[in-house]
């Protein structure tokens, strides 16, 4: 009797394999556009979750016994980490978001500073609103909580705008200043921008010592997770006028009408759109088509962040 053949490895991917250019003719492909019923997912070792939808994935990936890796889509992966079967390797999109959200940082900033949502606002109204009084980036001091590819990213989009970049690491790592030293760095910024990670270490980081630190009427950017600042804390430094904020993520997320945060004239905010650009489709296909080489070559993985 001939030998049986080990069924092949199931990667299960949101979109079709076809839109990739090149992935291993030994791996099974299938769908999981987070439509379907999640028991397709039963057999996969390889999934890569979808990227804007929401999913129970305590109970999804509590049932996935074959599991060996997964890939996600987002740069953050808190609402998957602790969740993970034992023995399963989780792999962030780190690189993938980095042009898309560092774009949104530079527009947030140029944005609150230039007082854009005014001009809008007054557009809408047939109104000539001239605005002299604007604050420019030009000589202003940036302050970069979590200094990784995105933060970096970042810095070298604000080269060319005449400002003084600052970054800020847990270790003072890549050129960078650490943690410690943010008591003496936020009297200085004019703009402080997160992207940090949200860890239990990070959560409610930027809390109302953090926030008393930051000079009078300077702009904090938030492009982590809602949840790295204290939103009661935040709501009362911009509601008596004293800070200024961008957020393009909030804690609560999505953020509810009622919320007192929209009402606040000192604070522009985006929907968590920062990393869904025209940019991230053709980076996350590369990134996937290598882990998958990898993956089917017995190779280290790339961009691991919690080893099975």
């Amino acid at each position: 009797m001939p030998a049986t053949q080990p069924a092949p490895r199931v990667v299960t991917l949101p979109f079709p394999v076809s839109r990739l250019q090149q992935v291993p003719a030994s791996l099974d492909y299938r769908l999981f556009a987070g439509d379907e019923d999640p028991a397709v997912l039963a057999e996969t070792d390889f999934w890569v979750p979808p990227y804007d939808v929401k999913l129970d994935y305590p109970s999804i990936l509590a049932g996935l016994s074959r599991l060996q890796v997964v890939q996600a889509q987002f740069a953050g992966v808190d609402h998957l980490a602790e969740w993970m079967p034992d023995g399963a390797t989780l792999c962030n999109a780190r690189g993938v978001h980095d042009a898309a959200t560092a774009e949104m940082g530079m527009t947030l900033i140029l944005a609150s500073l230039r007082q854009l949502p005014d001009f809008v606002l007054a557009q809408a109204e047939q109104r000539w609103a001239a605005n002299n009084s604007a604050e420019s980036l030009a000589d202003k001091t940036v302050v970069i909580v979590g200094f990784g590819s995105i933060g970096q990213a970042l810095a070298r989009r604000l080269e060319g705008f005449e400002c003084e970049v600052i970054g800020v690491t847990r270790s003072g790592r890549d050129g960078s200043r650490p943690t410690t030293e943010l008591p003496t760095l936020l009297p200085t910024a004019d703009v402080v921008v997160i992207l940090t990670p949200l860890t239990d270490e990070t959560r409610h980081l930027v809390d109302a010592p953090f926030l008393a630190a930051m000079r009078d009427s300077a702009l904090l950017v938030n492009l982590a997770r809602g949840a790295v600042v204290d939103t009661e804390a935040l709501l009362a430094e911009v509601q008596s006028g004293r800070l200024h904020a961008a957020l393009d993520v909030t804690d609560p997320e999505p953020l509810p009408s009622d919320h007192p945060l929209w009402r606040c004239p000192a604070v522009l905010i985006t929907p968590h759109a920062a990393g869904g650009s025209s940019a991230m489709q053709p980076r996350i296909d590369r990134l996937v088509e290598a882990q998958l080489a990898r993956f089917a070559a017995g190779l280290p993985l790339l961009n691991v962040v919690q080893q099975g």
